[in-house]
């Protein structure tokens, strides 16, 4: 199974730019992350949800 379990795959990630530089948050947590962090309270995102589900089915 591929893995799909990172920050910019999740429902609470969010990028903005601040100072001219493109950053990246945390909702749930409220702080930055990096798009390949992983932390155990992801939420999917709804495409990746699906992918997850395509896989399940192999």
């Amino acid at each position: 199974m591929k893995d799909y379990h990172f920050c910019a795959t999740c429902i609470n990630f969010e990028t903005y730019k601040a100072d001219g530089k493109t950053r990246y948050r945390c909702k749930r947590l409220g702080y930055e992350t990096k798009p390949d962090y992983k932390f155990n309270c992801w939420e999917p995102k709804e495409n990746v949800q699906k992918l997850l589900e395509k896989d399940q089915e192999k």
